[in-house]
């Protein structure tokens, strides 16, 4: 590759390939060098301008494409989440010699595999009611990236929930809160710590309205299955399949395909175990509900709990956080069991003693500082 020197006190010097390796070009020539010679040096420095040329063109190029990937890649810009490849992070609060800063909410936020989380059927409810929590206390801790990756995982799950058509009762209480919440959010502007333009609120607010009007227009298709359903199943084991309910909604939801389930979700016992489940007895004094009989009516004491009480909740999995390590992460049991993976690099001796699960609101009350 020519060499193009940057002396300005000369026009510096082309250096030229030959067989015995890199010799510097003479711009003048001896008195008794033929023209030709110098008309085909001539020729060859117009050459290895154009070469030099386009090289650093193409270098620059190279260069601003190189840039344009790395700002994509660490500023999510992109439309998918943030791609990291381990799916944990170490939550620290204060600074050390090795770590300077904390983590924060969207940091948190980024680095947790969500988009994949989402996915799975055992994860779907903890993620939805950690978007809630965040959409009704935190939205205005997030940055700028967070939010781009909040409201993409935001629509993953809206796209998932009208194409398979399961939790739609979910994504509407999510959207409802959210809202609301960028409703005051907006109105309130300048007087609040508002990360964005309010023009991109404001098209993500019409975004929710759209989404809630495709979710209120959700047609249900019916299954045409011809194996064994739910009707056909004994009479106990629709009963049994009841109880495993935690939501009183989806009792009632059920109760209204059939007449059968009808009456086995107007069960007393059934309402009591619900009761008894999400509530304890201290509350039921206070809220203590009677039917003209004098018996206790469950269901509607169930119902009015609800409204005063916060209700039990209930994951199948959820995000760990090990206390020798004060990492959060997700555990793959599948990889636990055949490898003995702890889902993060943990030094204990005995990991699986120093893992808690945790619960949404544990993981926002781990940022608040």
């Amino acid at each position: 590759m020519p060499f193009l020197g940057q002396d300005w006190r000369s026009p510096g010097g082309y250096w030229v390939k030959s067989e015995d390796g890199w010799k510097r070009f003479q711009f003048y020539r001896d008195d008794d060098e033929e023209e030709s010679s110098s008309d085909r040096r001539q020729l060859e420095i117009g050459q290895l301008q154009e070469e030099s040329q386009e090289s650093r063109i193409i270098g620059e190029d190279c260069e601003v494409i190189v840039k344009k990937r790395k700002k994509d890649h660490f500023n999510n810009n992109t439309r998918t989440q943030y791609f990291c490849q381990e799916k944990w992070i170490y939550v620290h609060k204060g600074s050390t010699r090795e770590r300077h800063g904390y983590c924060t909410l969207g940091e948190a936020f980024n680095r947790l595999d969500f988009s994949s989380a989402i996915q799975d059927i055992r994860r779907f409810n903890y993620v939805v009611k950690l978007l809630q929590l965040i959409a009704n206390s935190q939205l205005t801790s997030l940055s700028g990236a967070a939010q781009k990756n909040y409201f993409n995982i935001l629509e993953k799950i809206v796209r998932k929930v009208l194409e398979d058509q399961q939790n739609p009762r979910l994504i509407k209480n999510l959207l409802q809160d959210l809202g609301s919440a960028l409703c005051i959010l907006i109105r309130e502007v300048g007087r609040c710590v508002l990360v964005g333009n309010v023009n991109i609120w404001v098209c993500r607010m019409e975004t929710i309205l759209n989404w809630q009007h495709q979710l209120n227009n959700l047609q249900i298709t019916r299954q045409m299955n011809k194996g064994a359903t739910l009707s056909d199943l004994p009479l106990h084991m629709q009963n049994s399949i009841l109880y495993k309910f935690s939501d009183g909604l989806d009792i009632v939801s059920l109760g209204q395909v059939t007449s059968t389930l009808h009456m086995l979700s107007e069960d007393r016992h059934l309402w009591k175990k619900l009761c008894q489940y999400h509530f304890a007895e201290t509350q039921f004094c206070r809220h203590l509900i009677l039917t003209e009989n004098g018996c206790v009516d469950w269901k509607l004491m169930y119902f009015t709990l609800q409204k005063y009480c916060p209700e039990k909740e209930q994951y199948g999995d959820a995000l760990q956080f090990c206390r020798h390590c004060s990492i959060l992460f997700w555990k793959d049991y599948h990889l636990a069991l055949l490898f003995k993976d702890t889902g993060h690099p943990c030094t204990a001796n005995n990991p699986e003693s120093c893992s808690t699960p945790v619960s949404p609101q544990h993981f926002i009350d781990l940022f608040k500082f």
